[in-house]
């Protein structure tokens, strides 16, 4: 979890990134036949912690390559701050796997986020500022191989935010990580998303993680949203609280209906 020297570090040292609206109007997906998503529309306000939730194939993942600009829409229209052509340069998406190079050090890596320019001593001393804001400035120049899986996904978030992206899209990033890391890993990533202001957009199958992390939970179901909770507990947030617990078990409970009745969640 982040330490007081951590979070010192995200005060003096991090490059602020401003939050960037997104609005999506009648986004729909289809690969051939198969339609994927249908006539979504979704407004997320510049700097909100939005998490998405819902059962596997309801089309979280690829509303969220979309969002990033991964992908294109089938019909529809996603802009990133009142603009459709700036997705896939002011996004960032961080994977599940940390997807790291192993023939390049720690620090290498993170200038990768940076894109395809020749590193220079500036993009360096960046990478270097952001991994001292995710707590590992003294394994800079250390092979991605040597380091845990907790701190493979560190390098791999430090990656993602060293361009400074308005938008940053979070596809499972904890998943494989053991329980501890796991909650130490969702706190620094609050850490840096309140340091930072950024638009955070979370895909989890984690009732818990998006009800500790996200100011607003959607559900997705067969391509459509079917609901959406607003989460007003303080932060840091309490997971043993009652109305923690009351939350995680509306939305729990709701995921597992068994039909799409469009009813928004309580």
């Amino acid at each position: 979890m982040p330490t007081a020297p951590l979070a010192k570090t995200l005060d003096s040292s991090a490059e602020q990134a401003a939050g960037a609206a997104l609005t999506l109007r009648g986004v729909s997906k289809a690969f051939g036949a198969k339609a994927v998503l249908s006539g979504v529309d979704l407004h997320v306000p510049a700097g909100q912690f939005l998490a998405i939730v819902g059962r596997s194939g309801s089309g979280k993942s690829t509303l969220l390559r979309l969002i990033a600009g991964l992908d294109e829409p089938s019909a529809g229209t996603i802009e990133i701050g009142g603009r459709s052509a700036e997705r896939a340069r002011w996004s960032r998406v961080m994977f599940q796997e940390p997807r790291l190079l192993p023939w390049a050090h720690v620090d290498e890596n993170v200038v990768m986020g940076l894109g395809p320019s020749p590193p220079s001593g500036d993009a360096l001393q960046r990478a270097l500022k952001t991994l001292a804001m995710v707590g590992l400035s003294e394994r800079a120049g250390e092979w991605p191989s040597v380091l845990s899986g907790g701190q493979r996904q560190r390098v791999a978030l430090a990656r993602a935010l060293v361009s400074a992206p308005r938008v940053l899209a979070l596809d499972e990033p904890l998943g494989a990580l053991d329980a501890l890391t796991r909650i130490e890993m969702q706190r620094l990533v609050e850490a840096v998303w309140l340091s930072r202001g950024f638009t955070a957009i979370l895909v989890t199958h984690d009732v818990s993680e998006a009800v500790a992390l996200a100011d607003r939970v959607i559900l997705l179901e067969a391509g459509a949203i079917a609901g959406e909770t607003t989460i007003g507990l303080p932060r840091p947030r309490e997971r043993g609280s009652q109305e923690f617990g009351r939350l995680e078990a509306a939305i729990l409970e709701r995921l597992l209906e068994p039909a799409l009745d469009g009813d928004a969640l309580k």
